[in-house]
């Protein structure tokens, strides 16, 4: 079991592992060891993850998710598949934790009375300083 949250765990047996000859670290034995891992779950399907935050994931991560509704996520951080499966685990979760609660809704405010008669009387002010610094006008 993949454990997200209290409310969210997901059974290994939704996620597909292939296995693949790595970009990354591995020396003379990155030629003959599939270390990069690529994880394949389908998000459509599963009955893991409540209906608002599924809503949430699948707008959040769309580019990731291609046309048969399956995530896709790879990892050739390490040198061995172990490490690298477990890599493919954290990012889902640190993925499903970032839509898990509803963002905040933003509450409309209105400027308050005093501040803009601050505001204006400032500008004021400024403009007169400015005013007085004009050299004097001929009348001719």
């Amino acid at each position: 079991m993949l454990n997200v949250s209290e409310k969210i765990s997901i059974r290994l047996t939704e996620f597909k592992f292939s296995y693949a000859r790595s970009p990354g670290p591995g020396g003379q034995n990155v030629n003959k060891v599939n270390s990069k891992v690529i994880l394949k779950w389908n998000v459509d399907r599963t009955t893991a993850m409540p209906g608002a935050v599924k809503a949430r994931f699948v707008k959040k991560f769309s580019k990731r998710i291609n046309k048969e509704g399956a995530l896709v996520i790879s990892s050739h951080r390490f040198r061995d598949q172990g490490r690298n499966v477990a890599d493919c685990l954290s990012k889902l979760r640190e993925m499903i934790l970032s839509v898990e609660s509803e963002p905040v809704k933003r509450k409309k405010t209105r400027v308050s009375m005093g501040a803009k008669k601050r505001r204006l009387e400032n500008k004021k002010r400024r403009a007169a300083t400015k005013q007085s610094r004009k050299p004097p006008k001929m009348d001719g």
